[in-house]
C-alpha cells in the first residue's frame, strides 16, 4: 500500500461525519470525528481508521475482523494473513539476523536493552506520512515488539493524537480479550464475538476429549537453549489443556531463564523446542545444541525421541487467533493416537517436525 495514497473512503466519512451533526474541515479533522465517535459505539463510522499495526499478532487479529483494509502499515515481522506483507513497514530490528547463534542473539538484546531501552527502531517520519488513528502496540514484552512507552510517547506528537491500543495477554483468556478491545475500537464488536465463539470452540473440543486421557507426560517447552528459558504466559496454560504438564513451566508468568541442572532435575518426557520468534529450521539448527548440554541424552525425552521442533514465531509465541492453532500442535504432540488429526505430517511440516 502506497502511504501517499488519499484517505481512500473520504466522501463516506465526510457523509457520516454531516450525518452526526459534524462538519470537518479537512480530511484529518473529518478522521478524529469519525475516531471518536466510533469508540463511543456509533455503528456509522466503522468504516473511516487508518490503524497501524505494530504487533504481528495484532495484524493477525484485525485479518478475520475484516479490518486489513483499514491497516495502512504494519511492523517488520507482521507476515501473516499474505495481505500484511503489501503494507509498509515501520519498524525495524537489527538484532535477529539468521546467521547469529542462540548465545549471540541473546548477548546483543541483553546489550541493546541495557544500553536503549529497546532493540527496534521505529521509521518516525513513515508513522508520520501514514497519519494513523489507531496505533496497535504492547506492553507485554521489549523483546517481542516496540515497547509500549516508545510507542506511547511518539504518538503523543503526532496528529489526533491517534488512539494507542495496549495488548498485554498473560492467558488464552486475556489473548480473547484483546481480540474484543481492538474490535470495539475499531467498531466491530459483532465480529469480535463470532471469532471468539468459533475459537473458544476449538479450545472446549481439545480441552474434553484431553481431559479423559489418563497419561499426562512431563513436557518441557523451551523458549530459547543458550541459554535455557522455560515457557510463560499462556504457554504452559495450553499444555494443561492439551492433556499434559510443564513442571518448568511459569503460567500466566513471564518466561525466565533456568539453570540447566533444573531441567535434569525436572526428567521430561517430551522436550517442544519453542524459540521464541523463530520457525521449525531455526529451532532445528538450535537443537543441535542440546546434545552438547551435558547429560541430555540421559533425558527421558532424548531417550524416547520426543524432542519437536514448531513454528514458535508464527503459533506458540504469536498471541493471536493462531494460539488455538498451537494449542492444536500441542494436543497431536502430546497424544498423537487422541488427536491424530493434529499430529505432525512429516519431516516437510512447516508447523512442528520431530526431531531427528
Amino acid at each position: 500500500m502506497d502511504p501517499e495514497e488519499p484517505f481512500h473512503r473520504t466522501r463516506l466519512a465526510e457523509r457520516a461525519c454531516i450525518g452526526q451533526g459534524a462538519h470537518p474541515r479537512t480530511t484529518a479533522d473529518c478522521r478524529k470525528i469519525v475516531c471518536r465517535l466510533a469508540i463511543s459505539g456509533n455503528n456509522v463510522l466503522k468504516i473511516v481508521k487508518r490503524i497501524v499495526s505494530l504487533l504481528p499478532a495484532a495484524t493477525e487479529i484485525a485479518a478475520p475482523l475484516g479490518l486489513m483494509d483499514d491497516v495502512v502499515g504494519v511492523s517488520h515481522e507482521c507476515d501473516f494473513p499474505s495481505e500484511a506483507n503489501q503494507r509498509p513497514r515501520v519498524t525495524h530490528c537489527p538484532i535477529h539476523h539468521a546467521g547469529t547463534t542462540s548465545r549471540e542473539v541473546d548477548e546483543r538484546v541483553r546489550g541493546a536493552l541495557r544500553e536503549n531501552g529497546t532493540i527496534y527502531e521505529i521509521d518516525e517520519p513513515l508513522l508520520r506520512k501514514l497519519q494513523p488513528d489507531v496505533i496497535l502496540t504492547q506492553k507485554l514484552c521489549d523483546v517481542c515488539a516496540v515497547g509500549y512507552g516508545t510507542v506511547a510517547g511518539l504518538a503523543e506528537t503526532l496528529p489526533g493524537p491517534p488512539q494507542v491500543v495496549n495488548l498485554e495477554p498473560a492467558s488464552v483468556a486475556d489473548i480473547f480479550d484483546d481480540i474484543r478491545g481492538v474490535a470495539e475500537v475499531c467498531g466491530v464488536r459483532e465480529r469480535a464475538d463470532e471469532l471468539i465463539a468459533s475459537l473458544s470452540k476449538r479450545v472446549d473440543i481439545v480441552r474434553d476429549r484431553a481431559a479423559t486421557i489418563v497419561n499426562r507426560p512431563r513436557c518441557f517447552v523451551m523458549e530459547w537453549v543458550d541459554p535455557p528459558f522455560c515457557s510463560g504466559h499462556w504457554g504452559p496454560e495450553l499444555v494443561e489443556i492439551a492433556g499434559s504438564y510443564d513442571p518448568l513451566g511459569r503460567k500466566h508468568q513471564p518466561s525466565a531463564q533456568v539453570d540447566w541442572q533444573e531441567v535434569l532435575d525436572a526428567r521430561p518426557e517430551i522436550i517442544v523446542l519453542a524459540l521464541c520468534g523463530y520457525d521449525v529450521n531455526r529451532a532445528r539448527q538450535d537443537y543441535e545444541l542440546l546434545w552438547r548440554f551435558p547429560d541430555f541424552d540421559s533425558l527421558p525425552a532424548a531417550q524416547r525421541g520426543e524432542n519437536y521442533l514448531v513454528d514458535a514465531g508464527a503459533y506458540f509465541a504469536r498471541p493471536g487467533p493462531r494460539i488455538v492453532d498451537s494449542l492444536e500442535i500441542l494436543a497431536g504432540i502430546l497424544h498423537p493416537d487422541e488427536f491424530p488429526e493434529f499430529a505432525s505430517r512429516g519431516p516437510d511440516d512447516l508447523r512442528v517436525v520431530l526431531a531427528a
